[in-house]
């Protein structure tokens, strides 16, 4: 054997280990022998018999080709065999062998001979099918994503329409449109924790009763999920009770208690009593409020049962029954119980907030958001920097003199720590006003306080106030 003869031998084993491992399979068509020569690499992919096989004027592949696929790929056949040059497309294979289908990729050059017809054509195929699962389960996501996102949208227009037409002033409606929107957005972080599978009712109870009254609220039952549907109604019908057991009920005094216990049942379902003791005596309110429709109409509907309301003169006793429908699959991913974090409305021992003389960043990249943090913080007096909707319009405004900054954690994709560690190097107070979960502390473990989103811009303009206040006591 010649020299050139062995560097051509090992240059087609060398392509050869290359294609191999590329996942790709060559092929050579012979238009003017009529001749389609399969590999057998080619033949791992789509189940053909390696070696020649009669090309049937270019149509034999085209017997495999997936029906609905069928009529793309002789139109773009014929553009290609009327131009020459290279080509390449996608479609789903019909293996002979299994029956399978495999979505492939063939890419190639066809060259025209001097009549204008193909004369001969080489290329390979790829099999694409992991790719093809892969977009098809994005696709998947983004409209289940896009299909969440109206539901929550739709949700929370009823929500604030059905409480306005319910209070009498700006300030209760404020107070309890705010309330049921923290409800939700507990109930959805629980369920994005478990990857929307479900939420555990006593997750559901530790996120809304956790740290609202210590030592005066316990629940117990056995493991259990709700589904996203009901894991929502039961955290909007939580809500409503703790609600009116700090203003009216057991959680107005220090004496009061509140127990909560539920069960199974036999039809699959399950049932959760609320009990209240040892506060005020208790009498049926003179009109039905939107709490109250919340509780027997929405709730009950939503979790597929009834609710119950006892106003016995000891304290309310709630009963709420579901049906098998409410109740979830144990999820794969179970997150952990929520920790009981304190109340997020932080006030200054000076009563409201007053944020005067102080300048304050704000870096907040929903314009809606940061305009209300704007008018909130300046009508408690701050003077304002920014707002800056973006991480490097932060990082420009940061050479002004700046006493406090409010922090989204997520800035369009762009982690806010930049922003943070600068501030943080020159002992300038921030905290977060942020949308994401609760994750053991602040975000990049800063050690600023978190205002968890949707908030009260009060409770932001307060939560500035206390960490300026600290700041003056220890220059």
């Amino acid at each position: 054997m010649k020299r050139g003869d062995v560097a051509h031998s090992d240059s087609g084993r060398d392509l050869g280990l290359a294609l191999e491992a590329a996942g790709l399979g060559e092929f050579d068509w012979d238009a003017a022998g009529d001749v389609f020569v399969v590999s057998p690499r080619m033949s791992a992919i789509m189940g053909l018999p390696a070696g020649p096989m009669q090309a049937e004027r270019g149509e034999a592949l085209n017997h495999f080709v997936h029906p609905e696929d069928l009529p793309a790929v002789r139109a773009q056949q014929k553009r290609h065999r009327a131009s020459g040059g290279g080509y390449q497309y996608e479609f789903r294979h019909l293996r002979p062998d299994t029956g399978a289908i495999v979505w492939v990729r063939v890419a190639g050059v066809l060259k025209l001979g001097a009549d204008g017809k193909p004369s001969r054509a080489t290329g390979f195929v790829e099999d694409v099918s992991d790719r093809k699962r892969e977009e098809d389960q994005r696709q998947t996501l983004w409209a289940e994503l896009d299909h969440r996102v109206k539901n929550v949208l739709a949700t929370v227009q009823a929500l604030a329409v059905q409480t306005a037409r319910r209070t009498t002033s700006l300030d209760a409606f404020l107070s309890n449109f705010a309330g049921r929107l923290k409800a939700m957005g507990s109930a959805n972080e629980l369920l994005t924790a478990a990857r929307w599978r479900g939420a555990a009712i006593d997750h559901l109870a530790a996120a809304e009763l956790g740290a609202l009254a210590p030592g005066q609220t316990a629940w117990e039952g056995p493991e259990l999920f709700l589904t996203p549907r009901a894991a929502n109604a039961l955290a909007l019908g939580l809500h409503e009770l703790a609600a009116n057991a700090v203003k009216f009920g057991a959680l107005s005094v220090d004496t009061g208690r509140v127990q909560l216990r539920w069960g199974r049942l036999t039809d699959g379902g399950f049932e959760l009593t609320w009990t209240e003791s040892g506060g005020p005596t208790v009498a049926p309110p003179a009109r039905r409020g939107f709490g109250s429709t919340l509780l027997e109409d929405v709730t009950s509907r939503e979790l597929n049962g009834r609710t119950t309301i006892d106003y016995r003169p000891g304290g309310v006793v709630a009963v709420l029954s579901a049906g098998a429908a409410a109740v979830a699959p144990r999820p794969e991913t179970v997150p952990e119980a929520p920790q009981a974090r304190a109340p997020e409305t932080i006030t200054t021992s000076s009563g409201p907030a007053n944020l005067k003389g102080a300048r304050v960043l704000i870096v907040e990249d929903a314009v809606l958001l940061a305009m209300e943090l704007e008018s909130g913080l300046a009508e408690a007096g701050a003077e304002i920097i920014g707002p800056a909707y973006e991480l490097e319009e932060a990082l420009a405004l940061l050479d002004q003199p700046i006493d406090a900054a409010v922090l989204d954690a997520n800035l369009n994709g762009h982690s806010v720590s930049p922003v943070a560690e600068a501030l943080s190097r020159r002992g300038t107070p921030f905290v977060f006003a942020t949308g994401y979960g609760d994750a053991g502390g602040a975000p990049g473990g800063f050690d600023a306080p978190v205002i968890r989103k949707p908030y009260d811009v009060t409770q932001v303009a307060a939560a500035v106030a206390e960490l300026l206040a600290v700041k003056r006591s220890h220059p």
